[in-house]
């Protein structure tokens, strides 16, 4: 018999939560906006091979909904509380079976939970874009959730079928409509975190799993923009190891990186691009996104050898380059075809496409394209992000939209 979860009493997120910590709000579970409906058109979250569990949401096609109070014309890359969260536990051993609409508030876990000693923790991160004509469109949605499925048996842990994870994003995009930024203006970026709650002591898997989203409207990664940034190679720390973790989206990787990152924001870079660490002399990527190399015609990038995360931006700037007419490599590149490049950029969710101004190199600081945008940079963002937001027809069937 199918468990069907009902939601009731509904509350959106006031205005004063945008400036002030999100904590009243915790563990309530609550019942969509009046947009989606518990009848007709059934929409299933969360389905199990063992278990008929789901939670069923249609959306009004026909119903407009307002936007948020927030200026929308000046956007950064920081968090905004929205509406509500979404979460799903499993014990180990088990299957994800059944998740829950909560609003959007801080989480409880004992002190002894596995993530918090040993880091058992996955993350994802994809966006959601407003059309012109108003409908929502998420980009290549099943490609996080393959990924955060082969990370999760990468650290031992049980993770939600590709099915549950895009059914569980789709609801909390409709969930959080509103805060949707107008066709132009940003973005809904959507983070799924995956991580062991249950309490363990010892080194070990946990007992218990968490499988959560939340979700911010967000403006540019990067404070310039589409403008260029500019890079220092980094010679002595090494942001991944051959073995090590560094090609999977484990919480784990991204700390190391930041000393190097302060030291070269404080010395007025804007990030820093790691080399191997055998040969210290091959490229790997920029902290939290990947990087491309041009010259004359041919597109190289670093090969995924287990060091360096198989962006999903990075697969789609691929083929759309080979659809453009470029040669694009995927290979070992060293540092020094870096600085003999016509034009570098780099590529990920939060950034899109970032062109590169400079790279600092031993002291050695060499300008692309008179530090400006590049042409195949401008040339790769303006299809990607015409892709994502139905300027330009997806010919490619990477956009899912929201009905």
């Amino acid at each position: 018999m199918a468990s069907i979860v009902v939601f009731s009493g509904l509350i959106p997120n006031p205005k004063h939560m945008l400036r002030s910590s999100p904590s009243i709000f915790t563990g309530t579970t609550v019942s969509p906006p009046s947009f989606l409906k518990l009848q007709k058109q059934p929409y299933y979250i969360s389905r199990s091979s063992n278990v008929d569990t789901s939670i069923r949401i249609a959306s009004s096609t026909s119903e407009t909904y307002g936007l948020a109070e927030i200026d929308w014309d000046n956007l950064g890359f920081s968090f905004i509380p929205t509406d509500y969260m979404y979460t799903m536990k499993c014990a180990q051993g088990h299957d994800f079976v059944e998740g829950e609409l909560k609003r959007f508030g801080n989480i409880e876990m004992s002190p002894c939970a596995e993530v918090l000693s040993y880091g058992q923790g996955l993350f994802e991160g994809l966006k959601a874009h407003r059309k012109q004509d108003g409908s929502i469109v998420l980009f290549r949605p099943e490609e996080n959730a393959l990924r955060m499925r082969i990370g999760a048996e990468r650290i031992c842990m049980p993770s939600p079928t590709v099915e549950q994870f895009v059914d569980a994003v789709n609801m909390m995009v409709l969930a959080n409509k509103r805060w949707v930024p107008p066709a132009g203006k940003g973005s809904l970026y959507i983070r799924p975190l995956l991580m062991g709650t249950g309490a363990v002591l010892g080194v070990a898997p946990a007992p218990e799993y968490t499988f959560l989203i939340f979700v911010s409207p967000v403006g540019n990664y990067f404070k310039e923009g589409l403008a260029p940034i500019n890079l220092i190679v980094e010679t002595e720390v090494h942001r991944a190891t051959p073995g090590d973790t560094g090609g999977v989206k484990t919480i784990g990787n991204y700390a190391p990186v930041l000393k190097a990152q302060s030291v070269a924001i404080a010395k007025g870079f804007t990030d820093v691009l790691y080399l191997d660490c055998v040969q210290k002399k091959y490229l790997e990527e920029v902290s939290s996104c990947n990087v491309f190399v041009v010259k004359d015609n041919v597109i190289a990038t670093p090969t995924i050898k287990g060091t360096i995360l198989p962006g999903i931006t990075r697969k789609s700037i691929i083929d759309v380059a080979r659809n453009q007419g470029f040669k694009v490599e995927e290979r070992l590149v060293c540092v020094e075809e870096l600085l003999n490049a016509d034009e570098v950029f780099c590529t990920g969710t939060a950034v899109v496409v970032s062109p590169v101004g400079s790279v600092t190199y031993l002291d050695k600081r060499v300008t692309y394209r008179n530090g400006g945008v590049g042409q195949v940079s401008q040339q790769l963002y303006s299809t990607l992000t015409g892709i994502q937001t139905g300027i330009i027809e997806d010919k490619m069937n990477w956009t899912v939209e929201l009905k």
